[in-house]
């Protein structure tokens, strides 16, 4: 099976001009597509993380966070880091916008923003939450997916012209980007929530960063 792309820089800067210009919901869609490569979480993930796991109950980013086991596609808690200010001011942005729209707020005024902690982070156009689907693994275990959001996800990639851009070519990306600047697979595994390094390593392989940009930063 083929791996996703790895989307290069350029690449995400036209995505989030496009995005940011044609979209229906453009403070969502940057947003989205921001949180999905600076912190390469997947689908099912972003479309079940809650505003909480973002703010506390004054209206502050939760700059170290986690990943619960109910919102981890591989069942198991991960740090969570929002630390990306670029990410933040994104997300700052959208969740003012909901607050206008009265998009899952709460009645207890001034905490979180005025937003309900328990709805979801990201919500449709009307202010609902993505739909899950739900199936049954040969070894017992339920799966959960979220094929509206990914199929939204890959179709602002096209839109961009970035053929093959999807959710788990975000995830990719990251890898890869974090294995060029020389991190430690231990830790790239641990964000991506892979329990064994090996996996990390096969989403690594076969980077196709061309050799010129190799040779360019050799001094």
């Amino acid at each position: 099976m083929p791996k996703p792309p790895v989307i290069e820089d350029k690449q995400i800067e036209n995505l989030l001009k496009a995005t940011a210009a044609y979209s229906r919901v453009p403070l969502r869609d940057t947003a989205l597509l921001l949180t999905l490569y600076g912190t390469a979480m997947s689908v099912t993930e972003l479309a079940t993380i809650s505003v909480g796991d973002y703010l506390d109950a004054k209206g502050n980013v939760r700059v170290t966070s986690a990943v619960r086991v109910d919102v981890a596609h591989n069942g198991e808690e991960r740090p969570l880091f929002w630390s990306n200010k670029r990410v933040v001011a994104a997300l700052d942005a959208y969740l003012a916008w909901r607050v206008e729209r009265k998009h899952g707020v709460t009645v207890k005024k001034g905490a979180y923003r005025g937003l309900d902690p328990e709805s979801a982070l990201f919500l449709t156009e009307d202010g609902g939450a993505y739909a899950l689907t739900k199936r049954k693994l040969p070894s017992g275990v339920w799966s959960y997916s979220c094929n509206t959001l990914g199929a939204y996800i890959s179709r602002l990639h096209a839109n961009a012209g970035i053929e093959g851009g999807s959710a788990q070519s975000a995830r990719r990306t990251f890898a890869v980007k974090q294995h060029r600047q020389g991190r430690d697979l231990v830790h790239i595994a641990a964000i991506l929530g892979h329990k064994s390094v090996s996996t990390t390593k096969r989403l690594v392989e076969g980077d196709p960063v061309r050799l010129s940009e190799i040779v360019a930063r050799a001094v």
